[in-house]
């Protein structure tokens, strides 16, 4: 993905520009690598913090949204939770407490934004004990009543080689995108992200490549508009 500077939720404010368009090419792609069975769920890290994972998350989240799918958006960065932020949101009622309490389970608590077709699930109060939450046999079921609510269900979680979570939370979805940052990401972080997916037979359909320099040809080309031939 090109860098963008200007806001984090490019694809509402700008979706002309090439990064909104790189994103709807991810979302694409998701589409094509999905055509025999349909990703219902999916979780979106990164190998090390600061590497752009919950913009990402939240920008592809916008974008299939505006592509008429049902997308619910579920912050389980239950550490550093950022979302609610993103959306402008409270952060409570959420996916915290939608684990402890069986009367959210048929009615979750999500929050509408401001883009059609799409829901957030903050995470809600902050837990003592974020990875063991996560690894529940309650997690499993919490996304399967998601589902219900939905056609994807995205997870932002923490970075894979910070803590466990991302990859206890990654073994109970249908897929796995990594985020990796251009000129940021350490080689070996990212092979041994790749590795404690694998180890916990993640499904790691892809990668994305975050504040890549986009050339000026092509900001051009996207800036003009449509012209007759």
């Amino acid at each position: 993905m090109p860098e963008d500077r200007t806001s984090t939720l490019i694809t509402i404010s700008n979706p002309r520009s090439p990064i909104s368009e790189a994103f709807r090419t991810l979302r694409t792609n998701l589409e094509f690598t999905s055509l025999d069975k349909p990703i219902r769920s999916m979780v979106v890290t990164s190998a090390s913090p600061e590497e752009g994972k919950s913009t990402t998350l939240a920008n592809l989240a916008v974008a299939l949204a505006q592509a008429g799918k049902k997308v619910i958006l579920v912050d389980c960065d239950l550490r550093r939770p950022t979302l609610h932020q993103i959306f402008d949101a409270r952060n409570a009622p959420g996916f915290t407490d939608m684990m402890r309490d069986d009367a959210l389970m048929s009615q979750p608590p999500l929050q509408e934004t401001a883009v059609p077709n799409l829901s957030l699930l903050p995470s809600g109060t902050m837990p003592p004990n974020p990875a063991e939450l996560l690894a529940s046999r309650r997690m499993s079921d919490v996304i399967a009543a998601l589902q219900k609510h939905a056609e994807i269900v995205l997870f932002d979680a923490p970075p894979v080689i910070a803590v466990t979570d991302a990859a206890v939370l990654s073994s109970k979805v249908d897929a796995v995108l990594l985020v990796v940052s251009a000129g940021k990401t350490k080689r070996e972080h990212a092979k041994k992200a790749k590795a404690l997916l694998e180890k916990v037979n993640a499904h790691l359909i892809g990668t994305v490549l975050n504040n890549v320099k986009g050339e000026a040809g092509l900001y051009q080309y996207y800036a003009s508009g449509e012209k007759a031939a």
